[in-house]
């Protein structure tokens, strides 16, 4: 028997993907899995029916659901053309190439915000007084003239006291994300 000939029960499948079973069933139900049946009932995978777990997967991983793959499948699957469904295909990508690199810029002003918060935050290590954390929000003595990143000051019940003037990424300028 060769590869193209293999047939994969559904626990194979599941070991393989990482998917578990009950979610091997709901794709089959969803239509987008096909299975045969053995003689005594056993679902029986192509070996090609692997790739099309993975490919699941990948879409899940974009931010696709299951009904919307299902409707990409559909959508393909009932195409008139080989070049149409393609063209299909490309439009849904290019819209989420766009929403990914939205959420890729959103991510990295995420990570700024945590770097310099963290940095910020190095300075109190320095911190020799013994006063109430409430103090800590408007603080000067270790970081001066640094302006509070907007991670640390949001997190004191005292931050309204903090001028805005002094608190980074307060949300009022460009660059950072809402």
């Amino acid at each position: 028997m060769n590869d193209a000939d293999e047939k994969l029960k559904i626990g194979e499948i599941a070991r393989k993907t990482g998917k578990s079973l009950r979610a091997l069933r709901l794709y089959e139900e969803l239509g987008l899995l096909r299975a045969a049946r053995s003689t005594g009932g056993f679902r029986l995978y192509d070996t090609d029916q692997l790739a099309r777990v993975y490919w699941i997967a990948k879409l899940q991983d974009m931010g696709f659901t299951l009904p919307q793959i299902q409707g990409l499948v559909t959508t393909v699957e009932s195409s008139a053309t080989g070049p149409g469904a393609m063209q299909s295909l490309r439009e849904l990508f290019r819209a989420r190439l766009s929403a990914t690199r939205t959420q890729v810029e959103r991510l990295m002003q995420l990570e700024r915000d945590l770097s310099e918060s963290l940095a910020y935050l190095e300075g109190c290590r320095a911190c020799s007084h013994d006063h109430q954390v409430v103090a800590c929000a408007t603080c000067d003595s270790v970081h001066a003239e640094d302006a509070v990143p907007s991670l640390v000051a949001g997190l004191h019940l005292s931050a309204a006291n903090t001028p805005l003037a002094r608190i980074r990424g307060r949300g009022d300028d460009s660059t950072s994300a809402t």
